[in-house]
């Protein structure tokens, strides 16, 4: 069986995994800082590992934006993101070029997202949206199992929605203020709480707002994507587990009893937490490194073909 490395980067931390598909062998993590200092560390993690077993590939699960097309120039180059020092630095080449293998590079969400589908809370669902809440908010999604890219890919987080009545909350986006990840990602809720969000009292009236905001992007999501599933996780909803039921409840109400399928029973079944937890990003990375190496495989015997 082949060895793969996944790096789960993220905002605030990285995970390095050693393992397969479905499965974790070795874990490292570290705070994500310089992308130099950041990607050196995976390399070198890599590295160790492959001194005593092959790595084969590596599947990179990044924060973004990042430019996922292959077919762009820029392929693998982190856009304009609120961590500093991170636009415009190069993520997949520097890995690539260290290691001298298939190397590939998606969403963290997108990641996630796979891993789901293919492991957790996503079987057996062609189309599934994941959704993580916590320093920031990011949503990956698959249609018919494969993640949508397009012009860029999802971003979620940086739609605008209806407001609660009353809510005058400027919202934290350095970009747009008062988008949903302006409103209820982690520094949004540390804003709005005064404190850090897991200490927050479950009937801190805060959380209304916060659930009325949720409900309308989960609402949305229904009316623009039709997913089968809808995976929420990250640390918001980890650590404030009421969170989500609350949401949720509201949904058929925004929705108006157009969609007659999407009873609050349908709802509860439907949008759920992750079964993988916080595994299911650096999980998703060995699934993009499979990816790579099927693809690696596929070109070789083409070419020996021609």
């Amino acid at each position: 069986m082949h060895k793969l490395a996944g790096i789960e980067l993220g905002g605030t931390k990285t995970v390095v995994v050693l393992g397969a598909q479905g499965r974790i062998d070795e874990r490292i993590e570290f705070p994500t800082t310089t992308p130099t200092e950041t990607l050196d560390r995976a390399i070198d993690a890599i590295q160790g590992w492959r001194d005593a077993k092959p790595v084969d590939a590596v599947g990179i699960a990044s924060f973004g934006p990042v430019r996922v097309s292959r077919e762009a120039a820029d392929h693998g180059f982190m856009l304009d993101t609120p961590k500093p020092g991170w636009s415009g630095a190069a993520v997949s080449g520097p890995v690539a070029a260290a290691l001298g293998c298939p190397v590939a590079i998606d969403t963290d969400v997108n990641g996630a997202a796979l891993a789901e589908h293919r492991f957790g809370a996503g079987r057996g669902c062609e189309s599934l949206v994941y959704l993580t809440i916590g320093t920031g908010l990011g949503g990956g999604v698959l249609i018919a199992g494969e993640p949508a890219h397009g012009l860029l890919h999802p971003e979620i987080g940086h739609v605008r929605l209806r407001r609660a009545p009353g809510d005058d909350f400027a919202g934290t986006c350095a970009f747009h203020g008062d988008c949903v990840e302006g409103l209820i990602a982690g520094p949004a809720l540390a804003a709005r709480l005064g404190r850090h969000p897991s200490r927050a009292e479950a009937d801190d009236p805060v959380w209304e707002l916060v659930a009325h905001d949720l409900a309308e992007l989960l609402a949305m999501l229904v009316l623009t994507v039709s997913p089968q599933r809808i995976v929420v996780g990250g640390g918001v909803t980890g650590k404030q587990p009421h969170l989500l039921p609350l949401a949720v409840s509201r949904v058929p109400g925004l929705l108006g009893g157009y969609l007659r399928d999407c009873t609050r029973e349908r709802l509860a079944g439907m949008i759920v937490p992750p079964l993988l937890g916080e595994d299911a990003g650096p999980m998703g990375a060995l699934v993009l490194a499979a990816r790579a190496l099927d693809d690696r495989i596929a070109a070789v015997r083409v070419a020996a073909g021609a």
